[in-house]
């Protein structure tokens, strides 16, 4: 299974992660920077944000998209915070809207069925971009006690979209040509997941009971995971065996599309 989060609970995420990101916009202030995405500032974040959430509306209804204009009527918007929560009434309402056999794009490997995809997607989307900006308020990478709105079972699904959606993908620039097993296990559950790394793409595997013999053993609770592999923070430190190591993630484990 991609997800047992249900679509309800993914569109509760996304709720939950829009209202932490406008706390944390207006207590950075748009001109701060971002730690977390260099080159940001917090302006360019909910730009950014807004229109991804316009673009996946799009992509529900079947609509005329246009990115680069909804990326720059953020930057320009004169009250931007507004113009961000209607971007996600705007994807909220595609997704609730929209019947369960809908039948448009998905991108990740093991993907759901697309309307569940997109809640899935955007609930992941906009808790990232939330996190980026507490960072901005913060002024540094945060630590999963900073990320009290997130919880464990949103986080969990949030490693799984990234190992097994992403990850696997054609277009991951994580390699190792000398071969390399990365095994994750979250402090909650008992299991994780086995990223097995090659010349090809990755590939993961979920597993139950004791971790597999691997390179890299990663564990930390469910938080403090989400935010190290998605590579907002620092805070969940990998225990390498011989010939293991971890200095790859976070130069080629980065989100592309």
């Amino acid at each position: 299974m991609p997800t047992t989060l249900t679509l309800a609970a993914h569109l509760e995420g996304l709720r939950a992660a829009l209202l932490a990101l406008v706390r944390y916009v207006d207590r950075a202030g748009l001109a701060a920077p971002v730690p977390t995405t260099p080159d940001w500032t917090v302006r360019r974040l909910v730009a950014h944000e807004g229109m991804v959430h316009r673009w996946a509306a799009a992509v529900v209804t079947g609509s005329e998209q246009a990115p680069d204009r909804w990326e720059q009527e953020g930057r320009e918007a004169p009250d931007p915070l507004e113009w961000l929560r209607d971007g996600a009434i705007e994807v909220v309402t595609a997704i609730s809207q929209a019947p369960d056999d809908l039948d448009t794009l998905v991108f990740l490997a093991d993907a759901p069925a697309p309307r569940h995809f997109w809640a899935r997607r955007q609930c992941h989307e906009t808790t990232i971009h939330a996190i980026d900006a507490l960072s901005a308020a913060l002024g540094r990478y945060p630590v999963a006690g900073d990320v009290t709105w997130i919880s464990t079972e949103v986080a969990l699904d949030g490693i799984d979209e990234l190992l097994g959606g992403f990850l696997p993908r054609p277009v991951t620039r994580l390699r190792s040509e000398a071969g390399q097993r990365i095994a994750v296990r979250p402090d909650e559950g008992s299991g994780g997941w086995l990223v097995e790394l090659s010349a090809a793409p990755p590939v993961t595997t979920r597993f139950t009971g004791a971790a597999p013999e691997a390179d890299v053993d990663l564990t930390g609770s469910a938080v403090a995971l989400y935010l190290t592999l998605w590579n907002r923070s620092d805070e969940a430190t990998p225990a390498a065996g011989p010939g293991g190591g971890w200095d790859e993630w976070r130069d080629s484990a980065q989100v592309v599309w």
